[in-house]
């Protein structure tokens, strides 16, 4: 249990250090802590499937994209706009609600039981994919076929030649 703990301890503090990081590509690096740290609990909580979707999709992904959409753009503090008044207290009021959940949940801390699993085998891989193949193989097969001919319509609409007459 200390270890879920240490985990939840490190998840926060990654996800502070996301927010209140000057330079945009180490806030996307705590970031990558913070989906790690992500990773660590699914598996933690019995959960694989999640673990390695999270891992994958959201860190091999999604965080390489806003990498390389940062290295992209232009980030000149000269051409940021002013913020308004609205946008200040918006973010007060944010700030605020934010401030009155974490107190509820840390008044509600103590008070709550662990979570214990009946069975024990409800997260795994194994079990996915046999409901996965058996119950809704159908299902399954179209989206790959729907996403086959979203591919090949792609190809081929990057690909087209432009017909020029001679």
């Amino acid at each position: 249990m200390s270890i879920f703990y240490f985990i939840a301890f490190l998840t926060i503090l990654f996800a502070v250090l996301v927010i209140s990081a000057k330079n945009p590509v180490h806030s996307i690096l705590y970031l990558v802590l913070t989906f790690f740290t992500f990773t660590i609990q699914y598996i933690l909580l019995n959960a694989q499937f999640l673990a390695i979707v999270n891992f994958i999709v959201y860190m091999g992904a999604i965080l390489v994209l806003f990498l390389y959409t940062l290295m992209l753009i232009n980030l000149n503090k000269d051409s940021e706009p002013m913020k308004t008044n609205l946008v200040k207290i918006a973010a007060v009021l944010g700030g605020g609600c934010l401030m009155v959940v974490l107190v509820g949940a840390l008044k509600a801390l103590g008070v709550s039981q662990p979570v214990v699993l009946k069975n024990p085998d409800l997260g795994l891989v194994k079990n996915l994919g046999k409901v996965l193949f058996n119950e809704f193989l159908l299902p399954f097969e179209v989206s790959s076929l729907l996403l086959l001919s979203a591919m090949v319509g792609a190809v081929l609409l990057a690909t087209k030649d432009k017909k020029t007459t001679a």
